[in-house]
């Protein structure tokens, strides 16, 4: 028995290709893959901008699917809807021990590290699949995306009331601004694009949207009690400590190559709190679900574009070239 999957074979080349379905394995389910919400990492992977990566390979790690058979502990029936969590991890080390599995020393990521869900068909640890009640699959597939952005609020531990910029209006920003807003701050997103800006406002239209100048021009400098980076650049990372009021926390969501570089004294008269947020833990995919089940995320404005498991082979270059019109992309299978 085969299944469809699109396979990345070298940087640029994306094809709708045969593979072997997966097998059952213990401890594992297999999932019938309804919707694959197309990430920032998978556009660099078809660039050829992770340049540690293996090649092919299947991407795709923001899924919702179908389980194809109950799990061990009862939680999951056959046929339930399941949002995956995409992170393997050893359960062995440091990190793990200490309940931050998104920061495992051995963690192997669907879709990068390992083949991923860009196919019909997927085996997934039973510990990783959460069910889903009360939403669509296509609305379930944006879960992993926006836990990473609440996993950074949540660390941040802003209180209500207080001011939260979030700098990088792309999908990563638009979900820390969301649920920096559920939270109760006042949000202000900053980018360089006007269009991402104006797709940012249809989403949360509480916020206030501004198009970033150097940070050293800025009329808003000291102005934040927490400031989230979201851009991707290491110059903006550089910079955003100027726009973070004294006793505030400063939320890197980024992860780019690059040295970090701060003034010591504007560093330290501060009394920053830096913040390194990486991944989502389960307690952030719960909070996620129960926030779109509430109606406090606006899913379907998230989703900008949809587009077949068959025609993915042409949108997904078009949109890697063109992705300031676009907050997330979903192939449906």
């Amino acid at each position: 028995m085969t299944m469809k999957a699109l396979l990345c074979e070298q940087p640029g080349t994306l094809t709708l290709t045969e593979r072997p379905r997966p097998a059952a394995a213990a401890g594992k389910l297999r999932v019938k893959v309804e919707y694959i919400g197309i990430c920032g990492t998978d556009y660099h992977i078809y660039g050829g901008q992770q340049p540690f990566l293996q090649y092919p390979r299947v991407m795709g790690h923001e899924l919702s699917g179908r389980a194809m058979e109950a799990s061990a502990d009862g939680r999951i029936k056959e046929g339930d809807l399941v949002v995956v969590n995409p992170y393997l991890v050893c359960g062995t080390c440091h990190a793990c021990e200490i309940g931050k599995p998104n920061c495992c020393q051995n963690i192997a990521v669907l879709g990068v590290h390992t083949d991923g869900g860009m196919c019909e068909e997927i085996v997934v640890p039973e510990a990783n699949l959460y069910p889903v009640e009360g939403m669509e699959a296509k609305a379930a597939a944006m879960v992993e995306f926006l836990a990473i952005g609440a996993h950074g609020v949540r660390r941040s531990k802003l209180a209500k009331g207080s001011k939260a910029l979030v700098v990088g209006a792309g999908p990563i920003g638009i979900g820390a601004a969301l649920f920096a807003a559920i939270e109760g701050a006042e949000i202000t997103l900053k980018d360089t694009s006007e269009a991402r800006l104006a797709l940012a406002a249809k989403v949360l239209p509480s916020a206030k949207t501004e198009l970033a100048k150097p940070a050293d021009q800025s009329d808003d400098l000291l102005s934040y009690d927490t400031v989230f980076d979201a851009t991707g650049n290491i110059h903006a990372m550089n910079a955003g400590l100027n726009y973070l009021a004294h006793g505030g926390s400063y939320v890197l969501l980024s992860v780019v190559k690059g040295d970090l570089s701060f003034a010591d004294p504007e560093f330290h008269k501060r009394e920053t709190t830096l913040i390194g947020s990486r991944n989502a833990l389960k307690a952030d995919f719960d909070h996620v679900l129960a926030c779109i089940r509430d109606g406090l995320v606006p899913s379907d404005a998230l989703a900008t574009h949809e587009t077949s498991f068959e025609d993915a082979v042409t949108n997904l270059p078009e949109w890697a070239n063109d992705r300031g019109t676009l907050i997330k992309a979903l192939i449906r299978v």
